[in-house]
């Protein structure tokens, strides 16, 4: 079990055979008649359930919810499977009406071009991070890695010279720009990785190497987040732009976490790597607790680092709702939405 954050503002259990209760005004874990740790319910944001065998009681659900703390469970894999927020943080329906209508005019088109462009250049600043302080001590690797952001560079520009009037007239074109960059950049990464693992390149669901189990893992954390963010803006998690609409799909995160996954959970999984902090998969392919611990903590110390965004420095958790709350805006036309760029 453990608190983290700034402010201990996110709980995360991760043992078996634990239980979530309610005391007083603080959640309370527990494992047979052992007490492992306490959260008080003032400064709680989330909770995170992160395997299977983990109870929570319908006290503590209560509680959370008449909080807005979010409660969301993970596999052991890091897909989020379940969700818990109170419906009153969710009820825009103004928002909402207008997040459809924008499917069909220009504003989804332009979401779609500004979350795939913003995916990009967060992909292009990430390889420039990575080699910022290798121009003298490897100077085939800055190479590499320069040579990569260039060519993500190249892809976003192209990007924003795209013009139509639906997103469904440009969706091949940006998804094939989209699947260029990912190439190039998941082998410029495989070249960065400075330690000896067996990886072949990126993998989603069903992978078994570590460093996709890693990735997996924490973009799940990230996507807790992204969700909650999207819900309480107003936006219906369901309905995107970029990602195609299909039964169970929540198509809008997947469109908002493209911004993020490169500063956020990519910079976290080969900063761990390459610092040669030990990560492996046991025998079945999964990570084990302790990973999880590591990969959970160092995910959400991410979230509370400071990025310029707006002329100020910010949380990046700050930066994730503001941005959902900017497109909120964006789609009942009353301000501009543009992609948030990190730093290198």
């Amino acid at each position: 079990m453990s608190l983290e954050g700034e402010d201990n503002e996110t709980l995360v259990l991760h043992e078996v055979g634990t239980r979530l209760g309610l005391h007083s005004e603080r959640l309370q874990v527990h494992k047979a008649k052992d007490l492992l740790c306490e959260a008080p319910l003032l400064h709680l944001r989330a909770v995170l359930v992160a395997d299977k065998g983990i109870s929570v009681s319908s006290d503590a659900i209560a509680a959370c919810v008449e909080r807005g703390i979010q409660i969301t469970f993970l596999t052991f894999s890091g897909h989020p499977y379940a969700h818990v927020i109170s419906p009153a943080l969710s009820g825009t329906v103004l928002t909402r009406r207008e997040q459809l209508l924008a499917y069909n005019d220009r504003r989804g088109l332009t979401l779609a071009l500004t979350f795939a462009t913003g995916k990009l250049f967060n992909q292009a600043n990430q390889l420039r991070y990575m080699a910022k302080y290798r121009k003298t001590t490897a100077p085939e690797l800055y190479r590499v890695a320069r040579d990569g952001a260039i060519g993500l560079q190249v892809l976003a520009d192209a990007l924003g010279k795209l013009r139509g009037d639906k997103v469904d007239d440009l969706r091949a074109q940006i998804m094939n720009y989209e699947g260029r960059g990912a190439d190039l950049y998941w082998q410029t990464l495989r070249q960065l990785l400075l330690v000896e693992v067996d990886w072949e390149g990126r993998e989603t669901r069903g992978a078994r190497d570590v460093v996709n189990c890693c990735l997996n893992y924490g973009y799940g954390i990230l996507y807790a987040q992204v969700e909650s963010a999207v819900l309480l803006a107003g936006l219906d998690p369901y309905a995107g732009y970029l990602h195609v609409d299909r039964p169970g799909k929540p198509s809008l995160v997947l469109d908002v976490i493209e911004e993020f996954r490169a500063p956020v959970v990519d910079r976290v999984v080969f900063g761990l790597f390459n610092k040669g902090v030990h990560c492996a998969v046991d025998e079945e392919g999964r990570l084990p607790p302790e990973v999880r611990r590591t990969l959970a903590k160092a995910v959400l110390e991410r979230l509370d680092g400071r990025e310029r965004y707006e002329k100020q420095k910010h949380k990046l958790r700050t930066i994730l709702q503001r941005q959902a709350r900017h497109l909120a805006t964006f789609v009942r036309n009353e301000g501009p939405y543009k992609p948030f760029i990190c730093g290198w």
